[in-house]
C-alpha cells in the first residue's frame, strides 16, 4: 500500500505518518510545505526508515504533486495538509483561504487526473481522504451533538475555509466520481503539538512559571481527542469508508476549557513540584472574537461502520500528554524560540466592529 500523505510533518499528519509507516508497514510519500508549524523534528522516528521519503512542496503547487503522483503512484491520498490555527486566521485570513481553499482545489484537481489515467482495478481502490475539522458546524448549544447531517455554519475564518475545503471536496466526489472520503474530527492533544494550541502552551507556560491565560470564564467546551485514536480513525476511514460519505471523529470527552487547565496543573504539581501550585498562574484573558461555546461530535457512524473506538480516554490521554513534553525538550525548545507563546488574533481597535 501506498499513500502520499499532505501535511506529514504538522501535528496529526506526523501522527499519521508514524502510523501508517510504522504500524501499517505502508510505503509513505510526505508531502509538507514546512511552515512554522510543519517540522522534519516530528517525523524522526521514521528518519531513514526505507518506506518513507519525504518532498518538500506546496499543496498549491500542481505541477509539483502531479510529479509527486506519477513518480510515487499512491493508492491512497490522505489529505491534511491546512491552515489551523484560528487565532491566526483572524489577523491573517489570507493564509488559510490559499492554502485551505485553494491548495484543496489543487489537491482535488491533480488526483483526479492522476485518477483518471489508472487501471479500471485501481481506480475502484483509489481513495482520497479528506481530513477537516468540528468547526465547521460552528457552536452547540448545552445539549446535542454535531452528526455529519449537521449544517455548516462556520464561525472564524479558519472553519469557513475549512467548510469551503469540505464541500469542494464532495462536488468533486459529486460531479467527477473521484472516490473522496471526508472526516470531520474533534479538538485533538497528544506528542508534537505546536505550543501555540491550548494544551501544549498551558504545559510549557507552566513549565517556565508563564501565565496561564484562558478566555472568558473558561466555560467553552471541547471534545478532546487524542492524537493517536485520531491516526487509526483516519487509517480506517480511508481504508474502509464510503466515498462521498463523511465520518465524525470524536473522542467522547467532553471538558471546560477551565478544567482543562486545571487538570494540567495538578498532573504538574505531580511531575514538577518545584512550580506547584500551578494553579496560582491562571489568568483570565478578553475572549476570543466569534468564539464558539460547545463543540461535541457524534461519533457512532464510525463506531459502528467502521468498528473505531477511541482508547484514550481524556485522563489517561492528558497524563501521557503531560510527561511527554516535560520529556522531548529537544523538539518543542527550539520552537519556543520562535514563539513564545504571547497571544496571537488580538485585533486592533480600528479593526474591532461593533
Amino acid at each position: 500500500m501506498r499513500v502520499l500523505v499532505t501535511g506529514g510533518a504538522g501535528f496529526i499528519g506526523s501522527a499519521v505518518v508514524r502510523h501508517l509507516v510504522l504500524v501499517r508497514g505502508y510505503e509513505v510519500l510526505t508531502v509538507d510545505k514546512l511552515t512554522y508549524a510543519g517540522t522534519l523534528t516530528s517525523l524522526r522516528a521514521v528518519d531513514n526508515h526505507p518506506n518513507h521519503r519525504f518532498l518538500k512542496a506546496d499543496i498549491c503547487d500542481r505541477q509539483a504533486i502531479a510529479e509527486a503522483c506519477d513518480s510515487f503512484r499512491p493508492d491512497r491520498v490522505m489529505h491534511l495538509a491546512a491552515e489551523s490555527h484560528v487565532d491566526r486566521s483572524i489577523t491573517g485570513a489570507r493564509d488559510f483561504i490559499e492554502t485551505n481553499v485553494i491548495g484543496t482545489f489543487t489537491m482535488l484537481e491533480t488526483a483526479r487526473h492522476y485518477w483518471s489515467g489508472l487501471s479500471a482495478e485501481d481506480k475502484a481502490a483509489f481513495r482520497f481522504l479528506h481530513v477537516s475539522t468540528d468547526e465547521v458546524y460552528g457552536s452547540l448549544g448545552a445539549d446535542g451533538l454535531f452528526t455529519e447531517e449537521t449544517p455548516y455554519d462556520p464561525s472564524s475564518p479558519y472553519s469557513a475555509s475549512k467548510a469551503s475545503s469540505d464541500h469542494l471536496a464532495k462536488a468533486w466526489q459529486r460531479t467527477y466520481g473521484l472516490p473522496v472520503v471526508v472526516s470531520n474530527c474533534s479538538n485533538n492533544y497528544g506528542p508534537y503539538h505546536f505550543p501555540e494550541k491550548l494544551i501544549p502552551l498551558m504545559i510549557l507556560n507552566a513549565l517556565e512559571g508563564k501565565p496561564l491565560p484562558i478566555y472568558g470564564n473558561g466555560a467553552n467546551i471541547r471534545d478532546w481527542l487524542y492524537v493517536e485514536d485520531h491516526a487509526r480513525a483516519l487509517d480506517l476511514i480511508a481504508e474502509r469508508g464510503r466515498p462521498g460519505e463523511t465520518y465524525n471523529v470524536g473522542g467522547r470527552n467532553e471538558r471546560k476549557n477551565l478544567d482543562v487547565v486545571e487538570r494540567i496543573c495538578a498532573l504538574m504539581d505531580s511531575y514538577h513540584p518545584a512550580g506547584a501550585p500551578h494553579h496560582r498562574l491562571i489568568t483570565y484573558v478578553a475572549d476570543r472574537p466569534g468564539h464558539d461555546a460547545r463543540y461535541a461530535i457524534d461519533a457512532a457512524r464510525l463506531e459502528t461502520e467502521l468498528g473505531w473506538r477511541a482508547e484514550e480516554t481524556f485522563d489517561s490521554g492528558i497524563d501521557k500528554t503531560v510527561k511527554w513534553y516535560l520529556e522531548n525538550d529537544w523538539w518543542w525548545a527550539p520552537l519556543r524560540k520562535g514563539y513564545d507563546g504571547s497571544r496571537l488574533g488580538l485585533l486592533k481597535p480600528d479593526e474591532v466592529r461593533a
